[in-house]
């Protein structure tokens, strides 16, 4: 690995006091910059972003001082360097604007910003927790999940349209239930050159549920804690896990309310002088929730009494309303 140049030599260590270092991390190579007490660089290196390479690169280094942006690699680098013994400060990359904003943007100069800004306060970094290694590896199993419902979606979605195309149409149905069976009111020519694409989508159905079935004993073995969430209607065991996997430490927040913040269900703020806009939620956090959180939500209406609201954005989406007879019966 090619070194960056810049490095201050003197006939003694200099790797003596407190040292603050700035790491910008990248894909396959990263860059770090030590300043010394004085905040003077006394060393500039890349290095390939490994395990293997961090051990070499910073186990020889007494405590220090050691700030990165989120990404890709930042929670299990972070958990390597803490290891090692160093203070790791984690930054919200959308918040270091010094860096987001910046004109003259490279790997180098981003490693020496985030070492200047942890020297001289680590409180304009906007800290971020990363969550442990159980918790993320947890986490991947209902992300996985996601990405193979996205992917029926898809398909199920791409099947009605070629259907369409072709003048005929399948019966409603929703997306677990969607099968070869579906299709048996179509044409056998649309039928047969449709097979292949409907025993995917029937694999992706099984496939599903084999994580749901592992989410299920996952939360009952390990997070016995769901049970208290599951109480409230509208939330199962994926909600609740995907809830539980979010928080993770639910001490490191003063108050209850401060987790709604932490998920994005703090409206935003722009007040100057004695204007006081009413704005939306943030909706800041982890997508994965969101989704889950809407889900829940418009359940726990449905079962409520209550007239269903939709997700956001959605064309369909109506307003809350409580129920009222017309004609008779009930309506929404």
């Amino acid at each position: 690995m090619q070194k960056i140049s810049t490095m201050r030599t003197s006939g003694k260590n200099i790797f003596q006091g407190q040292l603050t270092i700035g790491l910008d991390l990248g894909d396959r190579s990263s860059s770090y910059c030590v300043l010394n007490e004085a905040g003077e660089i006394i060393l500039e290196q890349k290095l390939p972003t490994t395990p293997e390479a961090m051990q070499q690169a910073f186990g020889r280094m007494a405590r220090s001082r050691l700030a990165m942006e989120t990404g890709t690699h930042s929670p299990w680098v972070s958990r390597l360097l803490t290891a090692l013994g160093h203070e790791v400060i984690v930054a919200h990359a959308q918040n270091v604007r010094l860096i987001v904003k910046s004109r003259r943007k490279d790997d180098r100069l981003d490693a020496r910003t985030l070492a200047r800004l942890a020297r001289i306060d680590p409180e304009l970094l906007s800290q971020v927790q990363h969550r442990s290694a159980q918790a993320q590896l947890h986490l991947k199993e209902i992300r996985a999940r996601a990405g193979l419902v996205s992917a029926r979606t898809a398909l199920v979605n791409a099947t009605r349209g070629l259907v369409k195309s072709y003048g005929e149409r399948l019966r409603k149905c929703g997306t677990q239930q969607f099968r070869r069976e579906t299709t048996s009111g179509l044409s056998a020519g649309l039928r047969e050159a449709l097979e292949p694409l409907l025993r995917e989508v029937e694999s992706l159905n099984e496939r599903i549920q084999e994580y749901d079935r592992r989410i299920e004993t996952m939360a009952k073995e390990t997070y016995p804690e769901t049970a208290l969430l599951k109480q409230v209607k509208g939330v199962g065991d994926l909600i609740a896990l995907t809830y539980v996997l979010t928080i993770e430490d639910a001490h490191r927040f003063r108050k209850s309310r401060d987790a709604g913040c932490f998920i994005g269900l703090q409206p935003g703020r722009r007040n100057s002088g004695e204007s006081e806009p009413q704005m939306h939620i943030s909706k800041e956090g982890t997508s994965i929730y969101g989704r889950c959180w809407c889900r829940g939500r418009t359940t726990f209406w449905d079962r409520s009494g209550k007239i269903v609201i939709c997700g956001a954005g959605d064309r369909n989406s109506r307003r809350e309303e409580e129920k009222t007879p017309r004609n008779g019966r009930w309506w929404r």
